[in-house]
């Protein structure tokens, strides 16, 4: 019997791995197809010019800070130091007086006297999403109309606020977001955090809006009138969203405004130092996105072309055409890579870890589906279905 058994279950491999090797065949050609349209429509969605501003009404700055990464006091003074023609408050907000970018806030505070800049401890607001309860913690000091969004590890450009404000002049628009760009700072894993960015994420963004599927709104940047944050329920409503941008965003749109997206990107630090760092954190950040949309992040299965032609190769077996297939997805994959770095003008010395960040980036995307659990700045959370986040024990030290 056992003989019998062993020859039935041979006949029924070849079958089943010749049509696991096609269907992977075929997810590799079409992600050939998509990384050339991504790399056509990141240089379209980047190069057309945006509005801009005729009035610069007051604008509130809220930074919640936790720690102080590479680059922390660049990227705070691009923000204080805009080239704006209307009021200008930046409020920053620290949940321990003794965290270490404290020095740095008060350092950049005394270089400018006059300026509206304030630092603001706020331990008393507590939520399951520690930055968003340090950004409501900062809600009751905001002075202006326009309040602005913005993640600690976010670098812009002089005329950043002027563009974002013309944007939400807009008719229509109830809130802005930005684009944003990989920065590395601390090496080949950082480098590796920005080729994630720089690859997968900005033009999956692009693809996204041009078939009219990506909502988008970003941690980078989100700018509203006081008047909608409070219609959505004040900064408080959000303290235990997992994906908090993309919750703010969604109550935006509810109420029947929409959520625009200027032609420019900022630069988002990547300092992770080692691998399991970047590791961590893009398991949390593919499990936010999984948790704001299910459909769409399951549809990203077929941006990875060159897993998918090894698989092939793995279930088929080595021919001249697979070997081909492999080629091919290297090689589309790296004319993405061109396209990406020329439209934002950065180097491409760093396409020789294109594949190597493609292979982790699909491991990463499979284990998403299998990962319940995120770590974020020592805290261990668990996530709900959906996306919720629910503390799991004590910080570490």
């Amino acid at each position: 019997m056992s003989g019998k058994r062993e020859c039935y279950r041979a006949q029924m491999t070849g079958p089943w791995t010749y049509a696991l090797a096609l269907a992977c065949y075929g997810l590799a050609a079409l992600g050939c197809l998509y990384a050339l349209a991504a790399g056509v429509l990141v240089r379209r969605s980047l190069s057309r010019p945006d509005a801009r501003a005729a009035q610069f009404p007051g604008v509130t700055i809220l930074k919640p800070l936790k720690g102080a990464d590479a680059g922390l006091e660049a990227d705070l003074v691009s923000f204080c130091d805009q080239h704006y023609a209307g009021p200008m408050q930046v409020l920053f907000g620290v949940s321990d007086a003794r965290d270490a970018a404290v020095p740095i806030v008060e350092r950049l505070i005394a270089a400018r006297p006059g300026r509206d800049l304030a630092l603001h401890v706020t331990a008393a607001m507590s939520g399951a999403n520690p930055k968003v309860a340090n950004l409501a913690g900062l809600q009751a000091h905001v002075c202006h109309d326009i309040v602005l969004l913005s993640d600690c590890d976010i670098r812009v450009a002089p005329d950043y606020l002027a563009r974002v404000v013309a944007a939400l002049a807009q008719p229509g628009v109830g809130a802005v977001t930005c684009l944003y760009r990989g920065d590395p700072r601390t090496g080949v894993s950082a480098t590796l955090a920005a080729m994630a960015i720089d690859y997968h994420f900005l033009p999956g963004v692009c693809v996204g809006l041009a078939l009219r599927l990506a909502r988008p709104c970003f941690g980078s940047t989100i700018a509203l009138r006081r008047e909608t944050l409070a219609r959505i329920g004040g900064i408080e409503a959000f303290v235990h969203e997992l994906a908090d941008d993309y919750a703010i965003g969604q109550a935006v749109r509810a109420t029947g405004a929409r959520v625009a997206l200027p032609r420019f990107v900022v630069a988002h630090a990547c300092t992770e130092r080692h691998l399991a760092d970047l590791c961590n954190h893009e398991l949390r950040w593919a499990r936010t996105l999984r948790a704001a949309s299910p459909l769409g992040y399951a549809g990203l299965v077929v941006t990875h072309p060159l897993p998918f032609a090894l698989l092939g190769v793995a279930f088929g077996g080595l021919s001249a055409a697979s070997a081909w297939l492999v080629v091919a997805a290297i090689g589309c994959r790296l004319v993405l890579q061109w396209q990406v770095d020329h439209t934002l003008g950065v180097s491409s010395r760093r396409a020789w870890l294109g594949p190597a960040r493609d292979l982790l980036q699909f491991a990463e995307f499979v284990a998403s589906f299998f990962v319940g659990v995120v770590r974020w700045r020592g805290h261990r959370y668990k996530v709900d279905g959906d996306g919720t986040l629910v503390p799991m024990g004590e910080p570490k030290a």
